[in-house]
């Protein structure tokens, strides 16, 4: 065996010392801090361990939507389910002129083609965030349910959220955009690992890929249906213990639609009574005011003080449906009847001034004899 002369030898073992050392510390950078049971939990390889063969050109959009009718009705509270749709395409490829030394040229035609495969996902939203927001305050979204996620949605696919609201019940009518804040992770470029990865000690990492967060807001528009809305405007007219008295009644219509062929209806309980609680109103257009008058009666103990009658009325909307408006509260004072003397408290007092009547009456007359007797004395 020939032996390297001595100074050969020192060269080759400083430059082998100087090689294990520099592999040494390449391991220590490179390496990532393992856990336990956790062999995935490493640093992504930077672009020294992989190539790029192409750049794909697309990315998700999202298309949001009410399922169902978006029209809500005033003091509602409505589940609100709305539908996402990723509709992203994919606009195209670049092929990038990436040639590896040490790979031959089918091989590396068919790393390009997988890596092209796996390109494709670049429409894909991961880990979707959405919260809906109102921008009125006639219209509330419940904290419980603001915040909901979807996992991942692919290009082509739906997804549904589901969202609890609260309608005013003084909204005015009209249309309503309520805003959904969306966010998510898409895929922005793949990368192929090449067999340098290997002293990386990933043996397992075919690709590595980059992601970019997206922020954007969708818009869902709603409505608030059109109604009638009768309230009491006046009322006309007091009660009296044990009379029948007429109270009026003026209904007004405070909302954008007519309220066709209404009819009021009073609800009175004892000690008052009516025998006619339904009153025809007839059409009452927005902004106009119908009366009605009740006859109502009071019983003579009834106590004095202020009632609220109900009331309601009945119209038919603009669908042709049977409606019925809020409960209403007709306020009317009763008041305490005339003090009035009875048959008995006039025979009573009859009696009385017939005896007052003779006494004055005999004592005339006993003055009077008295008179007649003290002049005949004088005559003597």
């Amino acid at each position: 065996m020939i032996q390297a002369p001595g100074k050969t030898r020192k060269k080759i073992l400083r430059k082998t010392s100087i090689v294990v050392l520099i592999l040494l510390i390449v391991s220590i950078t490179a390496f990532p801090a393992f856990g336990e049971d956790d062999e995935t939990d490493f640093i992504i390889p930077d672009y020294g361990y992989t190539v790029d063969y192409y750049r794909s050109y697309g990315e998700p959009v999202l298309q949001a939507s009410v399922i169902g009718d978006p029209e809500l009705n005033r003091g509602e509270t409505a589940t609100l389910q709305i539908k996402i749709v990723n509709e992203g395409v994919i606009e195209g490829f670049q092929r990038l002129n990436v040639n590896q030394t040490w790979v031959s040229d089918s091989s590396e035609e068919l790393l390009a083609v997988e890596e092209m495969g796996e390109e494709k996902e670049c429409t894909t939203a991961k880990n979707i965030n959405a919260h809906l927001v109102s921008e009125t305050e006639y219209i509330e979204v419940e904290s419980a349910t603001n915040f909901q996620n979807v996992e991942e949605l692919e290009t082509g696919h739906p997804s549904m959220l589901q969202y609890t609201i609260k309608v005013d019940s003084d909204t005015p009518a009209g249309n309503y955009v309520l805003l959904l804040p969306v966010s998510y992770d898409y895929q922005a470029n793949v990368r192929t690992a090449t067999g340098a990865v290997a002293n990386l000690g990933l043996t397992d990492t075919e690709y590595t890929r980059e992601y970019k967060t997206k922020t954007e807001t969708l818009k869902i528009p709603v409505s608030i249906k059109s109604e009638p809305k009768l309230e009491v405007a006046e009322v006309k007219g007091t009660l009296k213990q044990g009379e029948n008295r007429v109270i009026e009644v003026t209904y007004t219509n405070t909302r954008e639609r007519v309220a066709q062929d209404a009819m009021a209806r009073i609800i009175v309980m004892s000690p008052l009574s009516t025998e006619k609680s339904i009153v025809r109103l007839g059409d009452i257009g927005p902004g106009e005011n119908k009366t009605a008058s009740f006859e109502i009666a009071a019983t003579s103990d009834a106590i004095v003080k202020n009632y609220g009658i109900d009331s309601e009325v009945k119209y038919v909307d603009e669908d042709g449906e049977t409606a019925f408006s809020d409960n209403m509260k007709v306020h009317v004072p009763l008041e305490a009847a005339e003090k009035k003397i009875s048959t008995t408290g006039i025979a009573i007092i009859l009696i009385i001034l017939i005896a007052i009547y003779q006494i004055v009456n005999m004592h005339r007359k006993r003055n009077k004899n008295d008179d007649e007797n003290a002049s005949g004395d004088e005559n003597e």
